[in-house]
C-alpha cells in the first residue's frame, strides 16, 4: 500500500524517543514508511511580564511547521493538542494517545525557602505556556494553592526555565526529562512531580491506514526501549542542547520516570471532556465545542 510521507516535526527524546528508534533502527521503513523529521520552532526568553497564557500562540513551538504547511504531523501534551486543534488554520486534529507518558515536575534551586507546595503561593514560576508542564503545573498546584495564587510566568526551552530559575529571575520553574534530573544533581528540590499523556495530531493527509501503520513501527520501537531502557539513555544527552545535560551520566536517570506505553490508543471520551471542561474552567480553551472539533474521530477508531 503506498502512504503518504510521514513529515514529523521533530521530536524530543521526552516525547518521541520511539520516533527516534524507529527511524534509526529502520523500523518505519519496514512498514514501507517514508518519514522525514521536519524542523519547528519554540525559543522564547523568560518573561515574567507574561502571565496570560492567551496572548501566547498555542503553536509558537508544536505545530509550528504543521501550520506552515512543512509538515503533517506532530506530538505535544494532550492539554495543549486540544487548544492546537481549536486554533488550527490547516484543520488539524488529534488522533490518538502516543507512547511517551511524560514526568513533569516543579523546580526549586538548592538555596530556596520553598519546601512545600502551599509555599509556591504568589512566587513566579516558569512554563512554556501550551506545553505539558504549563498545565501540569496548575494541575499539580491547585490542590495546594487558591487559583489565584498561582503565578505563572512565560518562558521557552527547558534550559532557559532553569537558568531563570538559578539565577533568581523566577522562584520556581517546571521541568521534564532529562532537566528532572540535571535538576536533581545540581541539588534542586522537586516540590511536585506528576505524568501526563501526550497524543499525536495530524492533518486529514494521515488516514487511517497510514496511522496505523505508524504505530505498528512506534510499538516494536517501544518493545525494544522498555526491554533496555537504560540501553537509549544516551538519547537523552546526545540529543539535548545545554552543558548541564551533558555534565550528566547515564547512572543519573531514574528510570521509573521513563515510561513508555503502547502507541495510538484512542483517548477515552469521559477522560477527553473531563479535561475539556477544567481548560475551560482555566480559560485555557473556548466553550461550546464538540469532540469532532479537538479529535478526528474517523481516524482515531479505525486505526
Amino acid at each position: 500500500m503506498a502512504y503518504p510521507k510521514i513529515k514529523m516535526e521533530r521530536p524530543s527524546v521526552y516525547n518521541g524517543l520511539d520516533w527516534l528508534v524507529a527511524l534509526e533502527e529502520g523500523l518505519f521503513a519496514q512498514e514501507g514508511l517514508e518519514v522525514e523529521l521536519i524542523a519547528h520552532g519554540g525559543e522564547r526568553d523568560t518573561n515574567v511580564n507574561v502571565t496570560d497564557w492567551n496572548k501566547v500562540l498555542s503553536n509558537a513551538g508544536h505545530a509550528d511547521a504543521l501550520e506552515s504547511g512543512c509538515a503533517n504531523i506532530f506530538n505535544a501534551c494532550e492539554w495543549g493538542n486540544y487548544r492546537r486543534a481549536q486554533d488550527s488554520a490547516a484543520g488539524c486534529r488529534q488522533l490518538g494517545r502516543r507512547a511517551s507518558i511524560v514526568a513533569g515536575a516543579v523546580a526549586v534551586p538548592p538555596d530556596s525557602d520553598i519546601y512545600t507546595p502551599q509555599q509556591l503561593a504568589n512566587r513566579t514560576i516558569a512554563v512554556p505556556f501550551h506545553a505539558g508542564t504549563h498545565y501540569l503545573t496548575l494541575q499539580l498546584l491547585e490542590g495546594f494553592v487558591p487559583r489565584d495564587m498561582i503565578k505563572l510566568v512565560s518562558s521557552g526551552r527547558p534550559a532557559e526555565r532553569y537558568r531563570a530559575m538559578m539565577n533568581g529571575t523566577v522562584a520556581a520553574c517546571s521541568v521534564r526529562e532529562p532537566w528532572i534530573t540535571v535538576a536533581e544533581k545540581n541539588g534542586c528540590r522537586l516540590i511536585v512531580q506528576g505524568f501526563y499523556n501526550g497524543t499525536d495530531t495530524a492533518t486529514a493527509e494521515i488516514d487511517a491506514e497510514a496511522y496505523a501503520a505508524i504505530n505498528r513501527a512506534l510499538a516494536e520501537a517501544v518493545r525494544r526501549i522498555n526491554a533496555d531502557k537504560r540501553g537509549y539513555l544516551h538519547y537523552f544527552i546526545d540529543r539535548e542542547k545545554g552543558a548541564e545535560v551533558q555534565a550528566l551520566r547515564l547512572d543519573d536517570f531514574n528510570l521509573n520516570r521513563i515510561i513508555f506505553v503502547e502507541p495510538g490508543k484512542p483517548i477515552p471520551e469521559e477522560q477527553l471532556m473531563r479535561t475539556y471542561r477544567w481548560m475551560v474552567s482555566w480559560n485555557l480553551i473556548e466553550g461550546g465545542h464538540e469532540v469532532h472539533d479537538l479529535v478526528n474521530i474517523g481516524v482515531m477508531a479505525r486505526a
